[in-house]
């Protein structure tokens, strides 16, 4: 496996189930580093993280950085592989915070090129539709393409997923 790997697609793409694949596949085990809050009344959410949970089983161990996500991977480096899904529940977290979302992109990047061992991040392609109506939208897809272009740059491999298949965007070996 590479150092880190970005899969990103759109909305029910297979890309986590593509990411929980890669991640599994050294050693068999693997830490999941969980960005996503369960707010109150949002029980639509919270199904959506057990089914999660019980697709991935007893192999994973669960770490939850809904904010902290730089922190987390330095936590977490030199023993399994990580996957975080994923990078826009993140954003969006650091955005209702009001959070500096450009300053955790950075801390983020720099904690990737830190580590020993392999991460996995998952992130939703949301520049692919039409311009949002509102400006809290328009700020969310502009914030999401800057993180996903930042965190891809500092990749070795970038996968894109489109109906369950993974798509090579950036081999390792990549020079542009």
């Amino acid at each position: 496996m590479q150092k880190s790997i970005l899969i990103t697609g759109g909305a029910r793409s297979g890309k986590s189930a593509l990411a929980e694949r890669r991640a599994l596949q050294p050693t068999g085990r693997a830490i999941y580093i969980a960005t996503a809050r369960v707010y109150a009344g949002d029980s639509e959410m919270a199904d959506r993280i057990a089914a999660h949970r019980a697709r991935r089983g007893a192999a994973w161990q669960e770490l939850h950085a809904p904010v902290d996500l730089a922190g987390a991977l330095r936590d977490s480096d030199g023993g399994a592989p990580r996957l975080v899904d994923c990078l826009t529940l993140w954003l969006t977290n650091l955005m209702l915070d009001e959070a500096d979302w450009r300053a955790a992109t950075d801390a983020l990047v720099e904690a990737l090129a830190a580590q020993s061992a392999p991460v996995i991040l998952v992130s939703n392609e949301v520049g692919l539709g039409i311009v949002p109506e509102n400006r809290l939208a328009r700020r969310f897809r502009d914030a999401a393409g800057h993180v996903n272009q930042a965190v891809a740059a500092a990749c070795d491999e970038v996968w894109l997923a489109v109906a369950g298949l993974p798509m090579r965007v950036k081999p390792s070996d990549d020079t542009f």
